[in-house]
């Protein structure tokens, strides 16, 4: 064997472009591949369709509440689930099997003697797996968007500080969004590439991307600093929802899409090292756990420390970043913007942010604790001014405010402002905006979009 990629490394070597159209068609040839092609353009539309034309609807995931109001609304509850879930299961199946299917069907020695280059084939699979990859997310937006705009209509957009997004607006926060996950999806995609060459033939390369994305969601959920939070490339498919405030909170968007890159480039820089050094000249390498270990895991682990450390020192944020000045601005603005939506729809003469002077008290474990970090036991009692009242009008609100910021604000009176579900208006019983409606607490200091 060692004879043979000797007296192979002195013929002509194919290049990366050929050997790129070998390794996609070997990809999409695959049942696998295609079922999840057809299943990523197919099903994310007739999902968000279907649940559109519900009576009850996804109200705890982000925007879904909005469904019934807009086609937009779909596309993000669905990025939500694929963040969460679809992505790191796709990468699982594209990058984690990339290399260990060669290992599988024992083709090492076919494909070097054809393509003459190690270089060549890490960098042919990465691309093509790469080009997979895009090709399903691609799939999940735009299946998404268009059943949701089939099925509901291109409607303005209700954002998480509750002003309102006209549809060309929302059409391209939507896209944005899309294209702010690719950045953790490639660094899952990287650590794919990484066990796949780490473990070999071992179900735990496969299984490895799946795994680090759900170990980085239980870390998301608890109360991590600030700093460590943002070091993980998971927080970028979160970040995005900082788009629909106004101003945009890109400060922790961009932070999440740079790590994430980081995270991408160091994996795929380490996969590169391990596959160059690998012994091609064994037919039943099953990867090492010692080498996947020190190679793969440690480098990785400090990565974070590093991260951390970096976001630390750049920003001034600090603790869990929920404080209580910041919960009361956040609630505060989307009633008021929330609050002219309402007043639309009853008909009733405008009024604007300014002229309302909407404020928020809010305490939490009433009044007991410190009012900061998250809880589902914060209370808000929102206050505004109408023009030409002078009694102030006051509305009590109970908040459920997750680790990552977002908060869930459940009306509790009076009746006739958030104490309902539903608000009679001249068209009709319509959803009341102000009963309940999410939010977003930005954890570092704020930015300006």
């Amino acid at each position: 064997m060692t004879a043979t990629i000797a007296h192979a490394a002195g013929a002509r070597r194919a290049s990366v472009a050929r050997g790129y159209r070998f390794e996609l068609v070997k990809l999409v040839s695959q049942w696998r591949i295609r079922l999840l092609v057809l299943a990523c353009w197919i099903a994310p539309a007739l999902f968000v369709a279907a649940v559109s034309q519900q009576s009850s609807l996804p109200v705890d995931t982000l925007f879904g509440r909005w469904m019934h109001a807009t086609g937009w609304a779909g596309p993000l509850v669905v990025l939500g689930f694929a963040g969460t879930w679809a992505l790191p299961l796709l990468t699982s199946v594209v990058a984690g099997d990339v290399f260990a299917s060669e290992d599988r069907l024992g083709t090492w020695r076919h494909l070097l003697v054809a393509v003459r280059s190690p270089r060549r084939i890490f960098a042919a699979k990465a691309l093509a797996s790469l080009t997979v990859i895009l090709l399903l997310v691609v799939g999940l937006a735009c299946s998404s968007a268009a059943g949701g705009v089939v099925a509901v209509g291109n409607h303005p957009l209700v954002g998480l500080d509750g002003h309102l997004l006209t549809p060309a607006d929302a059409a391209g926060k939507v896209l944005l969004a899309w294209v702010c996950v690719l950045a953790p999806t490639l660094a899952l995609a990287a650590i794919g590439l990484l066990g796949s060459v780490a473990l070999g033939r071992s179900p735990m390369g496969l299984l490895l991307p799946a795994l680090v994305a759900l170990a980085m969601q239980l870390a998301q959920m608890l109360p991590l600093p600030v700093a460590v939070r943002l070091a993980l490339p998971s927080y970028a498919f979160i970040a995005w929802n900082g788009l629909f405030t106004s101003p945009a909170q890109l400060g922790p968007l961009l932070i999440g899409i740079v790590v994430s890159l980081v995270w991408a480039v160091t994996a795929t820089a380490l996969a590169y090292l391990l596959f160059l050094r690998r012994d091609f000249t064994n037919p039943t390498h099953d990867g090492s756990g010692r080498r996947a270990v020190t190679a793969a895991v440690l480098p990785l682990v400090g990565l974070v420390a590093v991260t951390a450390a970096v976001v630390a020192a750049a920003t001034p944020a600090s603790g869990s970043g929920i404080e209580q000045d910041k919960v009361q601005r956040a609630v505060a603005t989307a009633f008021a913007h929330l609050y002219r939506i309402q007043t639309r729809q009853l008909n009733r003469p405008d009024v604007t942010e300014a002229q309302l002077k909407a404020t928020a008290t809010c305490n939490k474990g009433g009044g007991k604790v410190a009012a900061e970090g998250p809880g589902n036991d914060w209370r808000c009692i929102v206050s505004w001014h109408l023009p030409d009242v002078e009694a102030a009008g006051t509305a009590i609100y109970q908040l459920d405010v997750t680790a990552d910021g977002r908060f869930v604000a459940d009306g509790d009176g009076p009746k006739e402002v958030n104490g309902y579900f539903l608000v009679r208006t001249p068209a009709g019983d319509a959803p009341n905006p102000l009963w309940q409606f999410d939010g977003i607490v930005e954890l570092l200091p704020t930015t300006k979009g």
